[in-house]
């Protein structure tokens, strides 16, 4: 092996300067590919739905030109005869060409399949489809949160944020919250103890974080605090940093009471007087209670100075009994996701 000469003094430095580049330079072609391929699969789209319209080409047509697009270019996979319907489904669901080039350019392919596969309108699509863009989703995120009905959600949690933040934090907190927050991937039945979510909850953080949404960052579980040499505990505790706060989240297991908000309050002004920096804003509480009488929670927020927010979470979604004993099993399920997915690939770019 050859001597290797002796570094300069900043090499490490550029070195890592290149790498950036070169991964920055990367991720551009990718893009740059991606924005080309689904210009071209919306124009194809867009002729097809054109000579139908014109000439009262029949299905067929769809069948003949994928054969004959195949045969040209074999080397491409994306000229099956369902890609070639979704490119048609593609350009009529969105025929601004200047909103296809200059906003959904920026998702692959398999993003808007998703959108077309999973969502009926127009304005539910632009919603997901810029989340997807803003948060850079992958495809099954993008597809978990619209299963999730995210759009929904989001936003909805009661809050008092207008009265105890200044604009534009208070409409970016809530913005940031939900009502309901949806964990039923613990696997945990209604019957579940506050503690038990909990631990379920720091076990499965990674998908705790995906519902809870972006800029989240998890701090820790049952946090000490000692005020005046009194030991309390939080149950969690995060930090946000497009707010730039502390977000302090108290799980209740049964219907939200009143005196809750008091022990939150508590627990902000803990956290504010002991682990909040100086160039932070004030800390965020959030209660998560199983149930909420609405018109309960909205007086009690009004007596409450300090930003925190109300909501419900579910650990299981309710189906009426005669749908819960006809549902698939687990094995059942992770075949028909496999079959799905080798059947995509062979019809899909």
């Amino acid at each position: 092996m050859p001597d290797i000469a002796p570094m300069p003094p900043d090499y490490a430095d550029w070195l890592a300067e290149l790498k950036t580049r070169i991964h920055s330079a990367q991720q551009r072609a990718v893009l740059a590919v991606n924005r080309e391929l689904v210009q071209l699969y919306w124009q194809i789209g867009r002729d097809i739905l054109a000579r139908q319209a014109q000439q009262g080409w029949g299905a067929k047509v769809i069948e003949r030109l994928a054969q004959d697009l195949r045969a040209t270019f074999p080397d491409m996979k994306g000229f099956s005869p369902r890609n070639l319907k979704y490119m048609r489904a593609f350009a009529e669901a969105w025929p601004d060409a200047e909103f296809v080039q200059g906003v959904l350019a920026q998702l692959p392919w398999y993003h808007q399949l998703a959108l077309l596969d999973k969502l009926p309108g127009a304005e539910a699509r632009r919603w997901y489809a810029a989340k997807a863009i803003e948060h850079n989703w992958s495809r099954n995120v993008l597809v978990m949160h619209i299963e999730t009905r995210l759009q929904e959600r989001s936003g909805t949690a009661l809050t008092n944020f207008p009265a105890s933040l200044p604009k534009p934090l208070s409409d970016l907190a809530r913005e940031s919250l939900k009502d309901p927050y949806r964990f039923d991937f613990l696997g945990l039945t209604d019957e579940a103890q506050e503690r038990e979510v909990e631990h379920a909850l720091v076990k499965h953080v990674t998908q705790f974080l995906l519902e809870l949404g972006a800029g989240f960052a998890f701090v820790g579980r049952q946090v000490l605090l000692n005020v005046g040499g009194d030991e309390f505990f939080i149950d969690l505790l995060f930090y946000h940093l497009k707010l730039r706060c502390y977000v302090v989240i108290e799980l209740k297991g049964g219907k939200f009471k009143p005196e809750h908000l008091g022990q939150l309050g508590f627990y902000l002004t803990a956290v504010d007087m002991q682990v909040k920096a100086e160039q932070d804003n004030p800390t965020i509480g959030l209660l998560l209670c199983k149930s909420k009488n609405k018109v309960v929670a909205e007086y009690a927020l009004r007596d409450t100075a300090q930003p925190i927010g109300v909501a419900e979470y579910q650990l299981m979604e309710s189906l009426p009994a005669e749908l819960q004993t006809s549902l698939p099993s687990i094995e059942q399920i992770e075949q028909a996701l496999a079959d799905d997915g080798r059947a995509s690939e062979d019809d899909h770019v």
